[in-house]
């Protein structure tokens, strides 16, 4: 079955021969929530039966925030991710795990291009694609869950680890800092920063010249390159797992900070512009 273009509630899905491009549109700030995970399955599953579809580039409708964040409400109510698990998903995975897993393992090359903010859920949705472009000046990315108590459990030490390496991943997780486009492509978390008014014809013209090449030259080349990775090419998201299960679901005064943050305007667009400054606004009690 082709990757349909109607029937979503969170996203939009646009065809152009073979490549088909996802657009997130989740107002406010595109967090991804329960309605956007199960769009987004949606698209991985059927993305994966269609056999004319060669790329999938996944973009924002919203030129300030790529996603913001997964829903911060899942904090204190987990049962309603938990809910969103994948029935024919790895069980040992967290829901959102088993998304990301679902992206890198399409049969499709997969591009995210970049613009606004991007933080968490955000960022590691775009880490399960296989290539990452980023408008210059535009573009902010971070890891900011161990400020909230946890840390990234959605495939992004894994996926980061193997972008950027153990001392940087380490930076960027414990650090919980926003990193612009240039220096995302230094440190290796995106491929390359590219200047906002080049941004959509460099990823057009990119994914349609994958597009264009034989059938199976682009999956075979990728397997080539994944066997190269010393460790093999599947992150260990079972340890993973395993390690985010000390902190998630998370203690009382996490729970009640992460409450207060949301008061305080997280998750509305002028919070998350500042999502840092207001975090450091709304300490920790009783611990």
């Amino acid at each position: 079955m082709p990757l349909a273009e109607t029937g979503f509630t969170a996203l939009r899905v646009a065809r152009h021969g073979a490549v088909a491009t996802v657009t997130l549109d989740r107002p406010p700030v595109n967090v991804i929530d329960a309605a956007l995970v199960r769009d987004l399955f949606r698209v991985t599953r059927t993305a994966a039966d269609d056999r004319d579809l060669r790329v999938l580039v996944l973009e924002s409708a919203d030129p300030e925030f790529f996603s913001a964040h997964a829903d911060l409400r899942w904090m204190f109510d987990p049962e309603e991710l938990t809910a969103l698990a994948d029935d024919e998903g790895d069980p040992d995975l967290n829901p959102l795990q088993q998304l990301h897993e679902r992206f890198r393992t399409l049969p499709q090359i997969t591009v995210a291009k970049l613009r606004g903010r991007l933080r968490a859920g955000g960022v590691e949705l775009a880490m399960a694609a296989d290539m990452r472009f980023a408008a210059r000046g535009e573009t902010w990315l971070a890891q900011p869950e161990t400020r909230m108590g946890i840390f990234p459990g959605g495939g992004g030490t894994q996926y980061l680890t193997r972008l950027v390496g153990r001392a940087r991943a380490l930076e960027i997780v414990l650090g919980a800092e926003l990193f612009d486009a240039d220096l995302a492509e230094r440190y290796g978390w995106i491929n390359r920063a590219v200047d906002p008014g080049d941004l959509d014809r460099f990823v057009d013209a990119l994914a349609h010249r994958i597009a264009a090449l034989p059938p199976g030259v682009a999956e075979a080349a990728r397997d080539a390159v994944d066997a190269a990775e010393a460790s093999g090419p599947v992150p260990d998201l079972v340890e993973e797992a395993r390690a985010h299960a000390k902190v998630y679901p998370a203690p009382r005064a996490v729970v009640e900070r992460m409450q207060r943050a949301l008061a305080a305007g997280a998750q509305t667009r002028e919070g998350e512009l500042a999502l840092e400054e207001l975090l450091d606004q709304v300490p920790y009690r009783g611990m």
